[in-house]
């Protein structure tokens, strides 16, 4: 037990007169006399009330704690009233290395700055007279109630805007993502689902710019890979993890792919339409000409049964074509055609999937059809354009003759 709080629980215990750590009956029952009934409160102005029923079923009343172990200058001798104002309670006085770590963090550090909304200790744990331990459903902390816990902040539109929280309404988000849905699935919470505080922490919660942080750019595959622990060993094995472990700050990792709070199942056909464009972001001028093929035309039609980046490159061990254990390597490319084109055959394999009709070096064929085309569409619109404007100069001139020569001809 920590010798600070030994030594205040036995000075409380000679103030109040009680024998320490004895088995005496309701060490509190002096305070709560006053705090637990309304009326007294509304007679003598005391704060409270308090629920002593809750207060004893708290982890702070069950472990016979005493009230002026917290409020210290409430303690007085021969039970005297005590000053009606009493200084703020301070839980770094037991929960010391957790007010520590709650100081370095993106909540401690913008209420020092003067943040009034940021939140405390009694925004996640309730209050201080009726804190339950988290494993008790009934426990703003516990798995079941994080979501709406931590919403109280971040799924308030209107505190989200007046605090600038980043992210907008995340609560919004998550209970619609894929984890969100698998909490509440069946009417009842599944406790393996990752919530907020599986991310991002507990009382340790860093910005994600911090180099510390659970759910900064470095860490964000560890972090994830605490439950998908398959996805993250092979996506370590491929080019974005080797890029990543390298330091190279600009390799996707999973929340660059499936966004961090709205996160989808992978095999909605939304999702895999919308993730060509999250490929996009790095591979830009592979997915223009990914655009340019019929399974490109096809998904911009919205259609998801059709072959997109994922399908041929694989999702997590993405190789480049060099290596001989990827999907699009010499070797293995007919093999990958043929998950969805049963009878391809070694031609079919060699065809294009990122045309460059531009590029003359990469497809000499490619460039002179199309530079054909577009001289012969050119040509056509000249000629027919040419055509037209001579053809209404004539009808307008001829129109005009006749209207002179007073004839309809």
């Amino acid at each position: 037990m920590n010798s600070r709080l030994l030594l205040r629980r036995l000075c409380a215990s000679l103030l109040l007169g009680a024998v320490p750590f004895a088995a005496v009956a309701g060490p509190n029952d002096d305070c709560l006399k006053c705090h637990a009934d309304p009326a007294a409160k509304a007679a003598a102005g005391k704060s409270g009330p308090i629920d002593a029923a809750k207060f004893t079923a708290s982890v702070h009343g069950g472990r016979r704690g005493q009230c002026v172990e917290c409020h210290e200058d409430a303690a007085t001798e021969d039970g005297k009233e005590h000053a009606p104002k009493l200084k703020p309670v301070d839980c770094a006085s037991c929960h010391d290395d957790a007010v520590g770590e709650y100081a370095k963090t993106v909540h401690g550090v913008a209420r020092a700055g003067g943040n009034p909304v940021a939140a405390t200790c009694g925004d996640c744990h309730g209050s201080p007279h009726a804190v339950l331990r988290a494993s008790n459903p009934q426990s703003p902390t516990n798995t079941a109630n994080i979501e709406a816990t931590c919403g109280g902040c971040h799924g308030n539109d209107k505190l989200v805007e007046q605090a600038h929280l980043p992210g907008g309404n995340i609560q919004a988000k998550y209970h619609d993502s894929i984890h969100g849905r698998m909490m509440h699935e069946g009417g009842s919470y599944n406790a393996a689902v990752p919530t907020c505080t599986s991310c991002h922490g507990t009382h340790a919660i860093l910005g994600k710019k911090d180099p510390a942080s659970r759910v900064s750019q470095q860490h964000v595959p560890d972090t994830c890979g605490e439950c998908h622990q398959r996805e993250h060993v092979v996506y370590d094995q491929g080019k974005h993890g080797t890029l990543q472990h390298a330091g190279d700050k600009t390799a996707p990792v999973c929340s660059d792919c499936h966004s961090a709070h709205s996160i989808k199942r992978a095999s909605a056909s939304d999702w895999k339409v919308a993730v060509v464009g999250q490929c996009g972001n790095c591979h830009d001028d592979y997915v223009q000409s990914y655009h340019q093929t019929y399974h490109g035309k096809v998904t911009n039609l919205g259609f998801a049964d059709i072959a997109t980046c994922a399908s041929c490159h694989g999702a997590h061990d993405i190789r480049p074509a060099s290596d001989p254990r990827s999907t699009v390597a010499g070797a293995n490319l007919l093999q990958t055609c043929r998950q969805c084109h049963k009878q391809a055959s070694a031609q079919f394999a060699s065809w294009d999937p990122h045309p460059r009709p531009t590029d003359r070096s990469r497809d000499p064929v490619l460039y002179w059809a199309n530079f054909g085309m577009n001289a012969l569409l050119i040509g056509v619109f000249v000629f027919f354009g040419l055509h037209t404007v001579l053809w209404a100069y004539r009808s307008i001139t001829g129109a005009l003759r006749r209207r002179r020569d007073g004839t309809n001809r």
